[in-house]
């Protein structure tokens, strides 16, 4: 098949076919490397392996691959691209920001197989219009619009198949490519993450948990004037159909013509929030894709969507955030380092260099976090510096301490949201915001 054709590739629905897919990539990979290395020997040049392993060519074979597989394949790249704290080679987080975009659609035969296996044969008599063509596809399902006889206008998320079956080896599988020597900083410890992987994907594929996760968030947000969810069907939700109210909307981005002073507003309402679900609510929506975030134009409210991947934040684990926050904002050296070790950032035996290099790092990115004048996020200077000091820590031989696997997905939804303001251009006084979550005095 070209891969031009790749849109209508079906999900590979069995463990044995994705395990096939992923072991063919990764030996496809090893074959190019073999051969690009080989090929650099005769011209007298010694081979560099993450220059033979991460070609163009490559790049664009593995990211293919990764989107047709969908599911946990997909997803565990889309985690390890958005500030997860893991260093990666340019070429390969290039790779993983690609599976950030839409994932490739079920051919509508398939989509019927799977809505016969959950709803019946019969299920197009339950609808007055369902559109075959999903308006969303991301890692774990698509989402059609439908409108039921009684005049319900819904959104039907459906799961592609086989993804839940299979999370476990396609993360191992996933797991042994990223493996490779050169893909990631000799010494590092991918095991916690990628179990953590594993069970967050198990708790995301399972939409009887999505639901009652959207039930919860609409409970603890019920009567906000800054956001909207959607409203739970569960007469037509099952194991692997999820169906909600929808409404209308549009994309988040949409916002980034409107007044600066709309703008800050939704850049502050997200950014509260965050802080809200770590020290109030103690649980977390930790996907910050941009898809996630809408926005309602009649309501003026920001559309809340996607709650598979909830993290339940432990108290000692916000207690240990609140006082980092507190230690930080008071600018005190030793209860900074307490802190930093005692959230993950560093361990007991990270050497001194490293850590110093850690702590200048978290000293600048809570910079603008100290000061009382509003934060212009679409200032590149600072996440420019973050870049290059993170790129710098990710060239030190030996560094080889990963943080908690929660402290990662924290840190992934913090990083979505700036991606969002900055996104939005907006300009929004943090110190404010924070003071209020600061540890109790004494």
């Amino acid at each position: 098949m070209r891969d031009g054709d790749e849109r209508d590739w079906p999900v590979p629905a069995g463990r044995l076919g994705r395990m096939l897919r992923l072991g063919g990539m990764a030996s496809w990979v090893m074959g190019g490397a073999m051969a690009s290395g080989a090929r650099q020997l005769a011209l007298g040049r010694r081979p560099h392996l993450p220059d033979v392993l991460l070609t163009p060519q490559t790049a664009r074979r593995v990211t293919r691959d990764l989107r047709a597989m969908r599911g946990a394949a997909m997803k565990l790249g889309q985690m390890l691209s958005m500030d997860s704290g893991v260093v990666l080679p340019p070429e390969m987080s290039e790779i993983m920001a690609a599976l950030r975009e839409e994932a490739r659609h079920m051919p509508p035969a398939q989509l019927r197989d799977v809505l016969d296996a959950e709803w019946g044969p019969g299920w197009r008599r339950r609808f007055a219009r369902f559109e075959v063509r999903p308006f969303a596809a991301a890692s774990i399902g698509q989402v059609h619009r439908a409108r039921t006889p009684d005049g319900r206008e819904l959104a039907i998320k459906v799961q592609y198949p086989g993804v839940r079956a299979s999370i476990d080896s396609d993360i191992d599988n996933l797991g042994a490519l990223l493996r490779l020597p050169g893909l990631v900083p000799r010494g590092v410890d991918l095991a916690p993450l990628l179990a953590e992987s594993k069970r967050q994907l198990h708790c995301e594929a399972d939409y009887g948990a999505e639901a009652e996760n959207l039930r919860a968030f609409r409970r603890l947000l019920a009567g906000s004037e800054a956001f909207t969810l959607p409203e739970l069907h569960p007469d037509l939700s099952t194991p692997r159909v999820l169906a909600m109210s929808f409404i209308e909307s549009e994309p988040l981005a949409a916002l980034a013509a409107a007044p600066q002073a709309r703008r800050d507003a939704a850049a502050r309402a997200l950014i509260e929030l965050v802080l809200r679900e770590l020290f109030e609510f103690r649980r977390m929506q930790t996907d910050p894709n941009l898809a996630n975030y809408r926005f309602d134009p009649a309501t003026g409210r920001i559309l809340l969507l996607d709650f598979g991947a909830v993290l339940t934040i432990d108290p000692g684990l916000a207690a240990r955030f609140r006082e980092l926050l507190d230690a930080a904002l008071s600018q005190e050296p030793d209860r900074i380092d307490a802190a930093m070790e005692a959230v993950g950032y560093v361990g007991p035996a990270t050497p001194p260099h490293h850590r110093a290099l850690i702590t200048a790092m978290f000293d600048t990115a809570m910079a603008p976090l100290r000061r009382s004048e509003p934060f212009d996020f679409a200032d590149t200077e600072l996440i420019g510096r973050l870049q290059r000091m993170g790129a710098a820590l990710g060239d030190e031989r030996g560094l080889q301490h990963v943080p908690p696997a929660e402290t990662l997905f924290l840190h992934r939804k913090i990083g979505g949201v700036y991606l969002l303001a900055a996104r939005l251009g907006a300009r929004v006084s943090l110190r404010p915001l924070l003071e209020a979550w600061r540890a109790p005095a004494g």
